[in-house]
């Protein structure tokens, strides 16, 4: 009667012969990490310079509102009152717009930095990890052909 093979027993022979590094794993998943942590803090800087400026033109504006709408003794006044008003809403405004675009450009230099810095080091830990599976891979090829040859 013919017995059946353990192919439990010959898979875990053939994963053996070719190891995994699980480091090279680990590093990415660091590398990875950290560039997410910088990528959060970028964000995060923005996020808060942001809310800043709109409070600020918030407060800028309601104080002008305050300035338009105190009693005039003249008609004419109120619509002077107005003009005036919308013309500091139009140079707030310039101002402000131009505050928000320094901080997008500060967001994207700094991310397309982080991005490149990234990209070298995923180069760089590809290439340790590919070197070191081909080295197992050698290695472990050398060792099959020397135990068949036996």
């Amino acid at each position: 009667m013919a017995q059946t093979q353990d192919f439990t027993a010959m898979m875990k022979d053939v994963m053996g012969a070719f190891p995994v590094d699980t480091k090279a794993m680990e590093d990415a998943f660091k590398t990875t990490a950290t560039m997410n942590e910088k990528l959060s803090a970028v964000a995060l800087e923005a996020a808060e310079k942001s809310t800043e400026l709109s409070a600020k033109w918030t407060k800028d504006t309601l104080s002008k509102m305050a300035d338009m709408t105190k009693v005039k003794d003249e008609p004419a006044d109120y619509a002077k009152a107005m003009t005036d008003f919308a013309s500091a809403q139009a140079e707030t405004a310039a101002e402000h717009m131009a505050a928000y675009a320094e901080i997008a450009k500060k967001v994207q230099m700094d991310t397309v930095e982080l991005l490149m810095a990234a990209g070298k080091d995923f180069s760089e830990d590809a290439t340790a990890a590919m070197k070191k599976a081909t080295d197992d891979m050698t290695s472990a090829a050398k060792k099959a052909t020397a135990t068949a040859a036996e």
